[in-house]
C-alpha cells in the first residue's frame, strides 16, 4: 500500500472537483494537487486533521469585580454608573 495518492493536476481536479473531493474526505491518505509539476495544495480527510480546543474562558479581576458589584437589572442604570458623573 502507498502512503501518497497521485498527484492531481489543478486540470484533473477542476473537470471532477466532487469526485475527487469526495474521494479524499474518505480516504486516510493525503491526495497532493500540483500546477505545472509544483506542489499547490494536498486534499485531506477533515478527519485527519488535528482537534482545535476551545480556549478555556476566564474573566478578568476587575471585570469580575464589576459583575459583583451589579445593583440592579436596568441596563442603563449601569452605563450611568460607570460613565459617572458629566
Amino acid at each position: 500500500m502507498t502512503l501518497v495518492k497521485r498527484a492531481l493536476t489543478i486540470k484533473e481536479l477542476h473537470a471532477k472537483t466532487g469526485e475527487h473531493v469526495r474521494a479524499a474526505g474518505k480516504s486516510p491518505i493525503p491526495v497532493p494537487v500540483t500546477d505545472r509539476g509544483k506542489l499547490v495544495a494536498v486534499l485531506v480527510s477533515a478527519q485527519l486533521l488535528p482537534k482545535k480546543r476551545r480556549p478555556r474562558r476566564t474573566l478578568i479581576r476587575e471585570y469580575a469585580t464589576l459583575l459583583a458589584k451589579q445593583k440592579s437589572n436596568d441596563v442603563l442604570e449601569d452605563l450611568d454608573s460607570v460613565r459617572g458623573e458629566r
